[in-house]
C-alpha cells in the first residue's frame, strides 16, 4: 500500500496537526492501495501563513525567474511520469496505457500553455491616460477532483507560479497520490519554501477551511456544481474571488446529412474515453430523426467495441469508475432511463460479464430518449450515450441548450455548416468534429457549469490583479 501520511508546507513534510488516516479504495480489486492522512483547519492555517510569507518575496520574482522555475518544474515532472501513471491506475482506475499518456501528458500540456504564455505575456497596457498592470493575485486555494487530476492541478498551479501567486493545494481525498508526488516534483525543482503547498483532506473539512480562510484571496474550484456552490458560500464572507469549472452535460450535435461513419468516432470517443468520467464528455447525442436508425447502428458498434478490464494491465480498455458511490449512482440513472421507457440498445445495469468484482460499468447507449428523462438531464460520468432524436435545426439547438450547464458542446458534420452552428450553442467550447478542448484555448464553462476561465494566456489573466494607476509623470 502507498503512505503519503504527510503534508507538505513552507518547503517540508510534516505531520498533521490532529489529522486522521484514510484509506482509498482501489475501484478495480475493492481493496485499500493507498493511505493518507485527512488534514485538518490548524493544517490549512499553518499552509496559509507560510504562502502569505512567501509571497513577499515570491510576487517580486522577474518574469525571467519564473519561467525558469516552470521549466525545471517540466523536467522534473517528466522523471516521473511512471509513478503518477501508476498511482492514477491504482486510485482512480484509469488504465496504465491512458494514465501514461492522456492523464500524465495532460498536465505536462497545462504548463507548457501556461509557460508560452508567460513568455510574451504583457503585464502592462494603456487604458487612457492610465497604466495598467496586471499584479499577483496573492495566495491562491487550489481545489482539485479525482477525474483528471493532474490536468487540473497543472491549469491552476501553473498560472499560478506564472503571476507570482503562492498556493495551497487540496486534491481529492479519491485520488491524492499523484498530487503527493507532483510536491515531490515542485521541491525537487527548486520551488522556493512557501510558494506551493500541499494539505491533503475532505471538501467538508480542508476544503471549507480554504475557502472560508480570510488570508487567502482566490479560491479555485474543479468538481460538482453542487461542491462549487458550496465553495462559493463560504467564500462570500471574505469576499474572495472565486474560479470554478463545475458539471457538465455536454450535447454532440449530429448535423443533418452528417456523414456518420466518418464524424461519429471521434465525437463519441468522448462518451467512453476516461470510462465516462469528464465533464465535457458529449454524451446527449442528437440526432435528425431521419437519421436515427443509422446513428443508432453506428453508436452501438463504437460502444461495443470498448472494452472492460484491469487498469493496471496495458492495452486500450477503458477501467473502473473511481469508487462505489459513483458506480452505484451511475447504475441508479441506466435504471432511470430504462424505468422511464428509453430503450437500451447495449449495456445496461449489472458489471461486464468479463469481471466479478470492482466498479466497472458496461458501455451503454440508449435510444428513444426524450429531453426531460433524467439520463437527459444529469450528469452520468459514466460511458452511457443518450441519443435523442431532432425534426430541424432549430429543434436541435433549442435540445442543445435546454440544460442547466453550459460548459462544452461538440458538432458532428461539415465544418462550414458546424461554425453557423456553433455561436448559438450556449458553452464556453465548442469542438467540431471533436470533443476535447485545443491547447492553451480558454477552459470553462456558461450557467452552472461555472465562471473564470484556465488555461494559456486566458488562465494567466484570470489568476492577476488589475490595477489602474493614474497621474503618473510623463
Amino acid at each position: 500500500m502507498d503512505s503519503y501520511l504527510k503534508n507538505y508546507i513552507n518547503g517540508q513534510w510534516v505531520d498533521s496537526i490532529g489529522g486522521k488516516r484514510h484509506q482509498v479504495i482501489s475501484p478495480s480489486t475493492e481493496e485499500a492501495c493507498t493511505e493518507i492522512v485527512l488534514g485538518t483547519k490548524a493544517d490549512v492555517d499553518a499552509a496559509v501563513a507560510a504562502a502569505k510569507e512567501a509571497f513577499k518575496t515570491f510576487s517580486q520574482t522577474t518574469r525571467e525567474e519564473r519561467i525558469a522555475l516552470m521549466e525545471r518544474v517540466v523536467e522534473e515532472y517528466k522523471k516521473r511520469a511512471g509513478d503518477l501513471a501508476a498511482s492514477m491506475s491504482n486510485e482512480m482506475g484509469a488504465p496504465l496505457s491512458f494514465a501514461s499518456t492522456a492523464q500524465v501528458g495532460a498536465g505536462i500540456g497545462g504548463f507548457m500553455g501556461t509557460l508560452e504564455a508567460l513568455k510574451t505575456f504583457n503585464f502592462t497596457e494603456q487604458a487612457g491616460a492610465a497604466k495598467v498592470v496586471y499584479e499577483p493575485m496573492g495566495v491562491v486555494g487550489l481545489i482539485t477532483p479525482w477525474n483528471w487530476p493532474l490536468n487540473q492541478i497543472a491549469l491552476k498551479v501553473a498560472p499560478c507560479l506564472a503571476a507570482g501567486n503562492t498556493m495551497i493545494l487540496k486534491p481529492s481525498e479519491e485520488c491524492p497520490g499523484n498530487a503527493a508526488i507532483f510536491a515531490e516534483i515542485m521541491h525537487a525543482a527548486g520551488v522556493p519554501a512557501g510558494v506551493f503547498n500541499l494539505v491533503q483532506g475532505d471538501g467538508m473539512t480542508v476544503g471549507e477551511a480554504i475557502s472560508a480562510h480570510p488570508d487567502i484571496d482566490m479560491v479555485s474550484f474543479t468538481g460538482s456544481t453542487r461542491a462549487g456552490i458550496m465553495v462559493a458560500k463560504s467564500a462570500a464572507d471574505t469576499v474572495k474571488r472565486v474560479h470554478q469549472e463545475l458539471g457538465g452535460k455536454s450535447p454532440n450535435l449530429v448535423l443533418p446529412g452528417a456523414d456518420l461513419q466518418a464524424t461519429l468516432p471521434a465525437t463519441v470517443s468522448g462518451v467512453w474515453i476516461n470510462s465516462g468520467q469528464s465533464c465535457i464528455s458529449p454524451a446527449r447525442i442528437l440526432v435528425h430523426k431521419d437519421q436515427e436508425a443509422e446513428a443508432i447502428g453506428v453508436i452501438k458498434g463504437i460502444m461495443e467495441s470498448i472494452q472492460v478490464g484491469d487498469p493496471l494491465a496495458e492495452g486500450g480498455h477503458i477501467g473502473p469508475v473511481v469508487n462505489k458511490a459513483q458506480y452505484e449512482k451511475i447504475q441508479g440513472l441506466i435504471q432511470s432511463g430504462i424505468d422511464e421507457g428509453a430503450k437500451v440498445e447495449t449495456g445496461g445495469v449489472g458489471l461486464p460479464s468479463n469481471v466479478n468484482r470492482g466498479y466497472y460499468i458496461k458501455p451503454t447507449v440508449f435510444s428513444g430518449v426524450t429531453r426531460n428523462m433524467r439520463i437527459a438531464k444529469e450528469e452520468i460520468f459514466g460511458p452511457v450515450a443518450a441519443v435523442i432524436t431532432y425534426s430541424d435545426l432549430d429543434e436541435a439547438i433549442d435540445i442543445a441548450n435546454d440544460t442547466e450547464y453550459g460548459l462544452s458542446a461538440a458538432i458532428s458534420g461539415d465544418p462550414a455548416k458546424a461554425a453557423e452552428v456553433a455561436p448559438k450553442l450556449r458553452a464556453g467550447n465548442v469542438a467540431i468534429n471533436n470533443w476535447g478542448p485545443a491547447p492553451g484555448a480558454p477552459f470553462g464553462g456558461y450557467k452552472q457549469s461555472g465562471n473564470g476561465r484556465e488555461a494559456g494566456i486566458f488562465g494567466l489573466r484570470d489568476f492577476m490583479e488589475v490595477k489602474a494607476i493614474s497621474g503618473l509623470p510623463a
